[in-house]
């Protein structure tokens, strides 16, 4: 084999090596044993020239994405859009089985939240699990809806 054919093949080993090293690096998917998540919820949306409200319904969700592992929510809490508490969902931690989905309903007519109205949840598992999927889902009257995702926040940032 020449210097010129080694040459090529060597590199062509290396960028196999380095795609295939990068891909698998990539394809794995990060455990968590929980979680606090900040989610977004809009009572109403703001709209036209006049500034009219639409009132929109609110589906918070929690989907247990693990196959094989419960996990348990601790903390549903609803907050207005100044961050004043509304209201504690859950009294005693719920447990979801694996792949179990739970939700919280709000009405249209519950306009309590407002336009930055939000929901923190918090979630914890006895091993590292599939983080959950959780989020909001707002309809309006003429039946046009939205998905609002959910963001992870740190609770200790004094």
């Amino acid at each position: 084999m020449s210097k010129r054919s080694w040459l090529s093949v060597s590199v062509v080993a290396v960028l196999v090596f380095c795609l295939t090293a990068s891909g698998v690096a990539a394809a794995e998917i990060p455990l968590f044993k929980g979680q606090t998540v900040y989610v977004p919820v809009y009572s109403n949306v703001i709209a036209g020239p006049r500034e009219v409200p639409i009132h929109l319904s609110n589906t918070l969700i929690i989907r247990n994405t693990d196959l094989h592992s419960p996990i348990q929510v601790t903390l549903a809490d609803y907050y207005d859009t100044k961050g004043h508490l509304i209201k504690s969902y859950y009294q005693k931690p719920v447990t979801l089985a694996p792949l179990e989905t739970v939700y919280i309903y709000l009405s249209d007519r519950d306009q309590e939240g407002g336009v930055g109205a939000n929901f923190l949840i918090r979630w914890n598992a006895a091993k590292k699990v599939n983080k959950p999927i959780i989020e909001c889902v707002m309809v309006g009257s003429a039946g046009r809806a939205f998905v609002s995702p959910s963001q992870e926040v740190e609770e200790d940032t004094k």
